[in-house]
């Protein structure tokens, strides 16, 4: 009897360990893909690069510019141009522009990938507008830009041989009111609402 007890125990502290793994482990996953695509280019996922490369190669390579918005954020989204053409290793420089189409204000942040998605780890940016959230207030519109390069060291793979455009993808999804009050602090966040008041009024 004292033995099943002393199993029972054991197989309880087993189970509580596996259950708070499986948790750690929930949280971690995360982070942990997105690490794995930022580095491997998986799923289109595109590079950072703290500055351009030192070399311009002489192909060239179509940058189409694509936008779309979640449901839940009432915003304009397009690109200003559809396309440019770059040597691989010259830098880019596009415009996205974004208007608050609501009565509120709104925090919004975007996901982005490439296609082909197998570009992704040849697609670098130097700057961009995805790197930071968004805050837009009522029919507020804002320009911006993203700063890119096609690494030249896709002119080694063979398997990008047949790589002529690379299309940059963004979407915008709303961050929620807890997200915004947090960016904007407590005081900015009640200006805000005076002014969203304000502006019902009229």
């Amino acid at each position: 009897m004292a033995l099943s007890k002393q199993r029972k125990s054991v197989m309880l502290v087993v189970l509580g360990g596996v259950v708070c793994g499986m948790v750690g482990l929930s949280f971690a996953a995360v982070p942990l893909y997105d690490l794995f695509c930022s580095v491997t280019g998986f799923g289109g996922t595109t590079q950072t690069a703290d500055a351009a490369p030192e070399t311009i190669g002489e192909r060239t390579i179509a940058v189409r510019f694509n936008s779309d918005v979640s449901n839940d954020i009432p915003w304009r989204f397009k690109p200003s141009q559809l396309e440019v053409q770059l040597h691989v290793g010259e830098v880019g420089l596009a415009f996205y522009t974004a208007k608050n189409e609501s009565d509120r204000t709104i925090l919004g942040s975007a996901t982005f990938n490439v296609t082909p998605l197998k570009a992704g780890i040849y697609f670098n940016k130097v700057d961009c507008f995805c790197f930071e959230e968004q805050v837009l207030r009522p029919g507020e519109s804002a320009e911006l830009p993203v700063t890119f390069f096609v690494d030249p060291d896709i002119v080694n793979d063979r398997n990008l041989d047949d790589v002529t455009t690379i299309t940059l993808s963004y979407t915008f999804f709303n961050q929620g009111e807890e997200a915004l009050k947090d960016y904007l602090g407590e005081e900015a966040q009640l200006a805000s609402r005076e002014l969203d008041g304000g502006i019902r009024q009229n």
